[in-house]
């Protein structure tokens, strides 16, 4: 059970002893511990529900974060097709430039095997943009 349930179950109790005590002193005091445990039960309430609000902020966020990774991821390999299409009509040094940015991306011990990876794409597919070329 949450404690501001318990808080005001318990509040509710003194609420009862303070309606059914005998003396003045008795009700006072039962008054008392029934206010201080309702303004507890507030707190540990609104604790509660921003930590609620909290997370699901952060699940939002998360979610949102994605869906953006996964836009730019799309307009990553669109941007890449739309290079690789017109490869052969870009300008060697372009070419080089590009090959070079685009195997230094990544981690350093991998660069290598990507720059391989990427040499071999282009040779394969050198000729698939322009239909005249064999």
């Amino acid at each position: 059970m949450f404690k501001f349930l318990q808080y005001r179950a318990t509040a509710a109790a003194y609420g009862v002893l303070a309606e059914n005590s005998a003396g003045e002193a008795d009700t006072s005091k039962f008054e008392k511990l029934q206010d201080s445990l309702a303004w507890r039960a507030d707190n540990e309430q609104v604790l509660a529900d921003q930590y609620v609000d909290a997370v699901s902020a952060g699940e939002t966020e998360r979610l949102r974060g994605a869906a953006l990774a996964s836009e730019e991821e799309r307009v990553l390999r669109c941007l890449g097709a739309a290079v690789i299409m017109q490869w052969n009509s870009l300008p060697m040094t372009l070419q080089r430039e590009i090959f070079d940015t685009a195997g230094s991306v990544g981690t350093l011990l991998d660069t290598a095997a990507l720059r391989g990876q990427i040499a071999r794409f282009l040779h394969k597919h050198r000729h698939d943009s322009d239909p005249n070329k064999i």
